[in-house]
């Protein structure tokens, strides 16, 4: 990390919200304050179904993992943009079906490092290690991940609403593209952020009749945390696929990604998500 970088470094702050420690309470984890909780109470009573959202999107990274390493053969992950551990961490699902898989994380949140050793606990025949970095120095990222990764082999690249914490959309562009540059033919980029959900839902689910006219620019001031989070419009997300293939079924609602819910399940409404392979 240079002196000259456009960003501070990482505080640990507990008297304004973190979006890594929101994100954990929506998902029932205890790894949170209670700034966080207020902040997630504030969002929850705007937007209901936020924890819907929050549990949409990991069994969607679930499902993703799962697909990449039971159906395309994939033994490595790159997961920027790691967050608090909880329950299907990208290590625990890769590693429960191909034990040899290799996993780096990489988060700049120091709560996320005081929790690394249970991130690190993978299998015996894996490895899963973790750098403490931020997302906007993806040189840094890739230099510590070929420690670990084979970059002659396909590697899926996860970004989990890691996106939308990055102010200047070219700015996150730019970060994609480069991360996906240095990954070899075969490889996966898995992103998941936040969306305009109208053009993004396939069914005419519990979104689609709720009373709610925010748009893209009303949601980045309603959610936004401690860190700043940014909706995007579905289209917008669908640019960080240009020049991969998108595996069926393309940019869509969490739920709704080689997934048929239930009528009543879980909905992730201004969410999208999507799988690009790399030719």
């Amino acid at each position: 990390m240079t002196d000259n970088q456009p960003y501070p470094p990482p505080t640990f702050d507990t008297t304004r919200p973190h979006s890594a420690r929101v994100w954990n309470y929506y998902l029932g984890g205890k790894d949170n304050f209670p700034v966080d909780r207020a902040h997630g109470d504030r969002t929850i009573a705007l937007f209901p179904q936020m924890v819907d959202v929050a549990r949409s999107s990991r069994a969607f990274l679930a499902r993703a993992i799962t697909y990449l390493v039971a159906e395309e053969g994939v033994r490595q992950f790159l997961d920027v943009g790691t967050g608090l551990p909880v329950e299907n961490n990208t290590h625990q699902v890769a590693q429960r079906i191909a034990p040899e898989s290799r996993v780096v994380y990489v988060d700049n949140d120091p709560m996320v490092l005081i929790h690394a050793r249970a991130l690190l606990a993978g299998t015996p025949e894996g490895v899963t290690t973790y750098l403490e970095a931020d997302a906007r120095d993806p040189d840094r990222i890739l230099e510590f991940a070929a420690e670990t990764l084979d970059f002659t082999r396909p590697i899926g690249l996860m970004l989990m609403s890691i996106m939308g914490l990055i102010a200047d959309l070219d700015e996150a562009y730019s970060i994609a593209r480069r991360l996906v540059a240095a990954l070899p033919a075969g490889s996966f980029l898995v992103l998941e952020d936040g969306s305009d959900d109208r053009t993004s839902d396939p069914s005419p689910g519990p979104a689609a009749s709720k009373d709610q006219d925010l748009g893209v620019d009303d949601l980045n001031v309603v959610t936004t945390d401690g860190n700043g989070y940014h909706y995007r419009t579905v289209d917008q997300i669908r640019v960080f696929f240009d020049g991969l293939e998108l595996v069926e079924p393309g940019i869509v609602s969490p739920p709704y990604w080689r997934n048929n819910p239930e009528p009543d399940g879980p909905f992730a409404p201004l969410e999208s998500c999507g799988v690009g392979r790399k030719r």
